[in-house]
């Protein structure tokens, strides 16, 4: 049987007293991406930097793309690709010669190396700027080519530690377009992130990190299954209408709150057609309202829920 392209078992990191990462243990099949949402310091990174062999782990075992991390690093890195928060790209070459110096670092002749790196500054839209110094370039120019250059020796699993962050929104959706190619092309990734917007669209599943402890996986609708709620959210034609509007959710079974400031009911429902209670019970109150809708739980209310359940305990 294939093995999938990570299995992490029961890893644990410590930095003399400190514990970075706590009995960690997760799987990413193949062609998958796995999200790992996390706050500041919360391992994201430390595991990161073990599945690549640049930080050995203080207990457990690794794999990546069937090697263990640790007795097979040179088979580990030879089908991986990593992109760290920082560009990492030498700024003083053209964008051209710092992907052709990667290629011939790897091994492949001038005229492989030459014919990878305009594949690669095609894909990511750098032909154009292929022979300028990479210190000219935008910040989500410097992104794309740090990501085609970990893309030069055609890695089986890709690892993007928060690749977006300092991104302006238009870059930012361009790198997930790509991620979203090199998936489609059975490409297997781990991504660090704080977008939680950038986890519900790309990742397959997600794996919440809290102080090196894992704190809850599922895919974002599991998730939002787990601690969010569907709300139902009036907004009032008349904010005079506000306690009728209150009395009237109340006698439905509902537990409404009110935001003066956006003349809005909001009360949490179980299920969607909840709404049409709220619309009876509106309308024999006789109180108008201007707009009237369902709302889903985001990975926001995820998160948030998660992270205050985890420091109160």
């Amino acid at each position: 049987m294939t093995r999938p392209p990570i299995e992490v078992e029961h890893v644990s990191k410590t930095f003399g007293k400190f514990t970075a990462l706590d009995d960690v243990s997760l799987t990413v099949p193949k062609g998958a991406v796995l999200g790992l949402l996390g706050h500041n310091g919360a391992g994201k990174t430390t595991l990161v930097n073990i599945l690549s062999t640049l930080l050995p782990a203080s207990s457990g075992t690794a794999r990546v793309a069937g090697f263990d991390v640790t007795g097979q690093r040179r088979q580990v890195c030879a089908r991986i690709g990593l992109t760290g928060q920082f560009a990492s790209v030498d700024e003083q070459l053209s964008g051209r010669d710092n992907l052709v110096l990667i290629a011939r670092l790897l091994g492949a002749n001038k005229r492989e190396a030459k014919h990878r790196a305009e594949e690669l500054l095609s894909l990511f839209d750098l032909t154009e700027a292929a022979k300028r110094p990479a210190r000219t370039y935008s910040g989500g120019m410097r992104r794309r080519l740090d990501l085609a250059a970990s893309l030069v020796g055609n890695p089986d699993v890709i690892f993007l530690d928060e690749p977006t962050t300092g991104l302006d929104p238009t870059s930012r959706m361009g790198m997930w377009r790509i991620v979203e190619s090199l998936v489609e092309d059975g490409t297997t990734v781990l991504l660090t992130t704080q977008y939680l917007e950038e986890a519900d669209r790309l990742a397959d599943s997600i794996t919440v990190l809290s102080s090196g402890r894992i704190v809850a996986s599922g895919t974002a609708e599991e998730l939002k299954a787990r601690v969010g709620q569907r709300t139902v959210t009036a907004t009032l034609a008349d904010p005079g209408d506000a306690e009728a509007a209150l009395r009237a959710f109340t006698a439905a079974g509902f537990g409404p709150g009110h935001d003066e400031e956006r003349r809005t009911i909001t009360a949490p429902v179980t299920a969607s057609h909840e709404l049409a209670v709220v619309v009876r019970a509106l309308d024999e109150a006789g109180v108008e309202v201007s707009g009237l809708g369902l709302g889903e739980p985001t990975l926001d209310d995820v998160y948030l829920a998660l992270a205050h359940s985890h420091s109160a305990a």
